[in-house]
């Protein structure tokens, strides 16, 4: 989530449904203040590790799940299959999966964390046969310092039955 307004944008459309996930109680914290307590009302809030999920893997019937900067912090392939595993539990046949990472252009370090870097085919291999890439797009992101930061936004189509 971070500073994301899309969860506003999704409300001020009249979107329904809508769950905001976030492994910081303090994101998820900041995310409902900004919101009000009205908006915040209509969304569900899970706080939970999708390395390691417990709240996530009880959702089911998703029609989109959106991505943003989250994958390529995952270092460790148990981390990503993990990953893989919950959105083909969670995602329905016929929904969307949005991921936006780093190109690999872009940081190599964000937070002084290491990060992955992809471009589509990368993420289309790595999502396998399961998901068409239906779209993808590089995009510089500028945060508030002026750096320049690039990331690669994909857009897969779901192609298998949830488990």
């Amino acid at each position: 989530m971070g500073a994301s307004t899309l969860i506003d944008s999704l409300i001020e459309l009249g979107y329904k449904n809508i769950i905001a996930v976030d492994i910081s109680e303090i994101a998820i914290k900041k995310l409902r203040e900004r919101l009000g307590e009205d908006k915040s009302r209509l969304v569900k809030w899970i706080e939970d590790d999708i390395t390691q999920p417990k709240h996530i893997q009880n959702l089911s019937n998703i029609a989109l799940w959106h991505d943003r900067a989250l994958f390529h912090f995952l270092l460790e392939e148990k981390q990503r299959q993990m990953y893989l595993t919950t959105l083909k539990k969670v995602v329905k046949k016929g929904g969307y999966v949005i991921i936006a990472s780093f190109s690999l252009t872009g940081a190599k370090m964000c937070s002084g964390l290491d990060v992955m870097n992809y471009d589509q085919t990368i993420l289309s291999n790595f999502l396998g046969d399961d998901f068409e890439l239906i779209e993808y797009f590089d995009y510089i992101y500028h945060m508030p310092s002026g750096e320049e930061r690039p990331y690669i936004y994909t857009l897969f189509k779901t192609m298998y039955c949830s488990l």
